[in-house]
């Protein structure tokens, strides 16, 4: 199983079984199982009698997650699914109701250190799916239109340079490797002094985000997820991304109000009953102790709210 010796380090754990308030013999699922770091610790904090149900598109990271989780046997679970799929997911492994839910947003350190096209470091086929399927972001960068670029690049990267940077990819492509692109992004926009962010860090997430088609991907699986709790139990939600961070926030905010009327209305006529209580006020982000030693973790968000009232079906 290659990968497996990869070091793996998940962020903000003591914050995420703290939001999740994981309980001996709790039964979890872990959406983006990846490294399985999470995983890991939510079966070790939930013993004796713990169960998690872990999700993820990509085979390689089933197989990596199946090897670091061989100590608890027997108490998990492993599904090649993309996690908008969880609710039909987990009705068939009758693994429902569940005490909590975790969806980590980021990409894995196997990912970037073995991934095909994640990591600008690296010199790795333009692929980024995280799955085997659909359009790979050499499709896109070598089939786009400039403006088409542009826009992905300024909407899923909030790049300011992405006109620039489209007009380079332009210019530079056929573009094949990760190694290529980043070479292109910084002809295109240079590289700040004392910048601890190369500068294609951008381009790389909105190429990303559009291959896997993330947001919308998150908006379906976010009601799947609240509609698998029980009553006390807790959905926590870890977000790289200013976009992902403001959908979350968004469906939480929406979930724990009576009413989701528009303002002016002088009676309530939504209906809307709340179902969620948040248990973050705002986002948690990591300690600076973490960044050092972790600085994959600096653009971390933790967000979780409780089932105070079941989803209507």
């Amino acid at each position: 199983m290659a990968g497996i010796e990869t070091a793996h380090v998940p962020v903000m754990v003591a914050e995420v079984l703290s939001a999740l308030d994981v309980q001996s013999g709790g039964r979890y699922v872990d959406c983006t199982v990846g490294g399985a770091g999470h995983a890991v610790a939510i079966l070790q904090a939930s013993q004796p009698g713990g169960t998690l149900l872990g999700l993820d598109a990509s085979a390689a990271a089933i197989e990596r997650a199946r090897a670091r989780l061989a100590a608890h046997e027997g108490s998990f679970r492993l599904v090649q699914a993309n996690f908008s799929q969880l609710g039909e997911v987990a009705r068939q492994l009758e693994f429902a109701p569940v005490n909590g839910v975790l969806m980590d947003l980021g990409l894995s350190s196997d990912q970037l250190e073995t991934g095909e096209g994640f990591s600008f470091l690296r010199e790795t086929p333009l692929d980024m799916r995280f799955g085997d399927t659909g359009a790979t972001a050499a499709d896109i960068v070598n089939e786009s239109t400039e403006q088409e670029l542009a826009d992905i690049i300024f909407q899923y990267g909030e790049e300011p340079a992405s006109r620039r940077i489209a007009r380079r990819i332009i210019e530079a492509r056929p573009l094949r490797t990760s190694a290529e692109l980043a070479k292109a992004v910084e002809q295109a926009v240079g590289r700040r002094a004392n910048s601890k962010t190369h500068p294609a860090t951008r381009t790389f997430q909105a190429l990303r985000i559009a291959v896997n088609n993330e947001l919308d991907v998150l908006a379906a699986a976010l009601p799947q997820a609240h509609g698998l709790l029980g009553f006390g139990s807790r959905i926590a939600v870890l977000s790289y991304h200013s976009l992902e961070d403001r959908l979350v926030k968004e469906y939480f905010r929406r979930e724990s109000r009576d009413c989701i009327c528009p303002p002016g209305m002088p009676e309530c006529r939504c209906g809307h009953r709340a179902t969620l209580r948040l248990v973050t006020r705002g986002a948690m982000t990591p300690t600076l102790a973490e960044i050092d030693a972790n600085p994959r973790a600096r653009s971390a968000r933790l967000r979780a709210a409780e089932c105070i009232r079941p989803l209507a079906a």
